[in-house]
């Protein structure tokens, strides 16, 4: 133990130091859910998935949910182009009260950052001109707040948000994705 702590030990023995105030558990039980569509964005420049979910109390289903494919022949500048119509079109169509996407995640290679950057920003863009709430939540985050575990497979999650939502088959990794992100953003809302 550091004379620091010693000192602080000592103080607070002493009752020398005030006592924070207390938190009331209940307090902090009595979350006000999320209410409204949450649009889940999993961005990639290929393969973005799409979710739009639907929140009443601790009730959720999932209203629709897709990937934009687009394959090799698409030049990278059409590509953005075309999340951002999509997005834009989702948004005008479902009229999310926020939206959620994945947040910038470390990657070793500098181009891959750039490209996953860009379509972030393609989809994000989309959003902001229509003033619609944007969270970002790290993949970590997003896997504890669904699965239990951080570390999960892309497997676990879909296969997991599957039965939580009853939706009778796994969704596509970028669709699942996309809607963990969504009920991430309900779970963790504040009100």
């Amino acid at each position: 133990m550091n004379s620091k702590s010693r000192k602080l030990w000592a103080q607070h023995l002493s009752g020398q130091v005030k006592k924070s105030q207390s938190v009331d558990p209940a307090a902090l039980l009595k979350k006000t859910p999320y209410a409204g569509r949450i649009l889940g964005i999993d961005p990639s420049l290929r393969g973005t998935g799409l979710a739009v979910l639907e929140c009443q109390g601790n009730r959720y289903k999932l209203l629709h949910s897709e990937t934009l494919k687009l394959t090799a022949k698409v030049s990278s500048i059409d590509c953005l182009g075309k999340i951002h119509q999509t997005v834009a079109d989702l948004v005008d169509l479902w009229k999310p009260r926020h939206v959620s996407c994945e947040e910038t995640i470390y990657v070793q290679n500098f181009k891959t950052a750039q490209i996953m950057g860009a379509a972030r920003g393609a989809a994000i863009s989309a959003v902001a001109i229509r003033e619609v709430p944007v969270f970002e939540y790290a993949p970590l985050r997003v896997k504890q707040a669904v699965v239990g575990f951080g570390r999960a497979s892309k497997e676990q999650m879909s296969q997991t948000l599957s039965q939580m939502l009853g939706l009778g088959k796994p969704l596509p990794f970028d669709q699942s994705d996309a809607l963990g992100l969504a009920l991430c953003h309900a779970y963790t809302w504040q009100g």
